[in-house]
Formats: C-alpha cells, structure tokens, sequence
C-alpha cells in the first residue's frame, strides 16, 4: 500500500481562546510530519471583534485598539488578523510558518484556500459555542467536512462545565 506524503497542513484559526490550542496541534503534527504550516484567519463578520464577549488569544490584544466606528473599514481588520497571525506565529517559535488571511464566509474560505493551496490535511478546531453564535455563524467544522476530500483533523475543544 502506497501511503501519500503530507506535505503542507493548513490550520483555520478562529477568534475563540481555544484557537491557541488548535495551533499547537497543527504545529506538533507539521513539525512531526516535516510538513510546511500555513495558518489561516477568516474575517467573517467585523462587527463581532467589537461585541463583550469577544476574548483575544494567544496574549493577543490587537482588536482592542479598533474602535467600534473603525470596523466599517476592513482593511484595518485585515490588518489586526494579520498581526493575530503572526502572534500565533511568533508562539509556536518557527518563523517558516506561512499566514493567510481571507475575507467571508469561515467554512467557504477554509475550503478555497484549502484547494488553491494544495494542502494535504486540514486541521480545525470545534467548540460549543452558544445559541445565538450557531444561529449566526452556523457549524463551520460540519460544513468543511461536508464539502472537502481532503483529510479533515477536527480538534475538540469543547469547554468542560464542572457542576
């Protein structure tokens, strides 16, 4: 049995705090694998960096300093998810990790940017997320891995609720 060599993972980092953990995965299994990382940003909606219960991650802190009025400018967003991107970059300690930062629909950009780049396994987090969010953003792990042949690695990251 031939087996296909991995040679390029995309991680698709979101905004919730667990995407620092997904980011160390990603990178744990490209380094093990002597794969090139490329990590991705989806400026989905640019309103929700300005809502209460957005938390930067990664010591991340570079939306804060968007004022609310700011957000109708994307190009000021784009440039605070690049900035997000090389944070996470500058975490994992390895300068070769590729960035990318794509505007629209989260499942929709993880997907063409999953193909324009030849990736061999994709790797994305899934978390519980609230009511209102699902009804917002949808369930963009199910979405990618309805639509993709590439090999999908879904990270748990679902919060525990002691009681």
């Amino acid at each position: 049995m031939k087996t296909n060599e991995v040679k390029k993972i995309l991680v698709a980092l979101d905004y919730d705090p667990t995407a620092k953990q997904v980011a160390e995965r990603g990178f744990s299994i490209a380094e093990s694998m002597g794969a090139e990382l490329i990590l991705l940003h989806v400026i989905a909606d640019p309103e929700y960096y300005s809502l209460p219960q957005y938390n930067p991650i990664m010591g991340f802190t570079g939306y804060v300093d968007i004022q609310p009025l700011e957000l109708d400018v994307i190009e000021n967003l784009k440039k605070a998810s690049q900035k997000f991107l090389d944070k996470s970059k500058h975490h994992l300690g390895d300068n070769s990790i590729q960035t990318l930062v794509k505007e629209g629909v989260f499942a929709d950009c993880i997907l063409e940017a999953a193909k324009d780049l030849h990736v061999d396994i994709i790797v994305m987090g899934s978390h519980s997320r609230r009511w209102l969010e699902n009804i917002v953003m949808g369930n963009v792990t199910e979405k990618v891995l309805r639509h993709t042949s590439i090999p999908l690695l879904i990270i748990p990251t679902k919060k525990h609720i002691n009681v």
